[in-house]
C-alpha cells in the first residue's frame, strides 16, 4: 500500500445490526427552512412521515441548516423516543458529530469520506483518529469512499483504500459524483468484490426500479432526493414517495426470508 497507513482491526460494531429489518432504509433531514421555527416545523413533519411509513432510520444533517440546527433536531427526535434508530451528519465537524452521537443517543455516524481525502502523509493521523473515536465512543460509524463532492488524494488503488476504510468504520458508503444521480452498478460490485461480506450502502440515487438490482450487492441505502415532492434535494418530503421506496424494499425482504 502506497503512503505510510497502518491498517489493523478495532473494536468494531455491528452496523447492520442496529436495524431491525434487513436492507434498511435510511431517510435524511436535511434541516431546510428559513427560521429555527420553520426548520423544526419542517423536521417534525418529516419525522412523522418517515416513522408513519415504516422507514428503517434516518441521518440528521446540517445539509441546509446550520450546527444549531442539527442539535435542535437531535434534541426532539430523543425526546420523542421514536424506536427507530437514528444517526447524525456534521458536515465540517466530524469530531461534533461523534460529540453528538454520545450526547444525543444516535446510533452511528455518517462521514461523507474516512480515507482518501487528505495528502498521503496524513493518513497516519486518520489512523490515529478512528481509533480514538472508536475507542470513545458507542457509535457506529458509516464512512464514505470515493464519496461524492470529496476532495481526492489518495495514491492507492480503490481495493487498497477500501481495505484500510474497513479499519475505519463499520459500513461502506458508496455514491456515484452528485446528489441524487445514480450509484452505477459496476461501482457498487466493485466495492462489493473489495469489501467482501463488510456491510456496503448505497448513498445516493436509488429508486424503486434499481433497488433490486443494487440490493443484490449491497446491504441497504440511504435515501434523500426521491423522497422529495420534486426528486431533487430542494424539495419537501413526500409521503407517497416514502411508500414507494418502502413498498419495494419490502417486497426485496419477503424474498431474502
Amino acid at each position: 500500500m502506497k503512503g505510510n497507513g497502518k491498517v489493523s482491526m478495532m473494536n468494531q460494531k455491528d452496523f447492520l445490526g442496529i436495524f431491525k429489518n434487513k436492507k434498511p432504509i435510511i431517510g435524511m433531514l436535511h434541516l431546510k427552512g428559513d427560521t429555527d421555527e420553520d426548520v423544526m416545523d419542517r423536521l417534525k413533519k418529516e419525522v412523522d412521515i418517515y416513522v408513519s411509513n415504516g422507514l428503517d432510520s434516518f441521518v440528521v444533517e446540517n445539509y441546509y441548516g446550520t450546527y444549531r440546527h442539527v442539535v435542535m433536531a437531535l434534541e426532539y427526535v430523543k425526546a420523542q423516543k421514536l424506536g427507530i434508530p437514528y444517526g447524525v451528519n456534521c458536515l465540517n465537524g466530524d469530531t461534533m458529530a461523534f460529540e453528538l452521537s454520545k450526547k444525543y443517543e444516535a446510533s452511528f455516524i455518517q462521514l461523507d469520506s474516512v480515507v482518501g481525502h487528505v495528502k498521503p502523509q496524513d493518513e497516519e493521523i486518520l489512523t490515529a483518529y478512528f481509533e480514538t473515536m472508536q475507542e470513545k465512543y458507542s457509535a457506529a460509524i458509516l464512512g464514505g469512499v470515493r464519496f461524492k463532492y470529496q476532495p481526492f488524494f489518495s495514491e492507492n488503488s480503490v481495493e487498497e483504500d477500501l481495505k484500510i476504510a474497513k479499519t475505519r468504520c463499520e459500513a461502506v458508503c458508496v455514491t456515484q459524483d452528485a446528489t441524487g444521480q445514480e450509484t452505477s452498478l459496476e461501482k457498487i460490485k466493485q466495492f462489493r468484490d473489495a469489501l467482501g461480506e463488510f456491510p456496503l450502502i448505497v448513498g445516493a440515487g436509488l429508486t424503486p426500479e434499481n433497488m433490486e438490482k443494487q440490493f443484490v450487492y449491497a446491504d441497504g441505502a440511504i435515501v434523500g432526493s426521491y423522497f422529495k415532492d420534486n426528486y431533487k434535494d430542494t424539495g419537501d418530503v413526500s409521503a407517497e414517495h416514502v411508500r414507494e421506496i418502502i413498498k419495494k424494499a419490502d417486497e426485496i425482504r419477503e424474498k431474502l426470508i
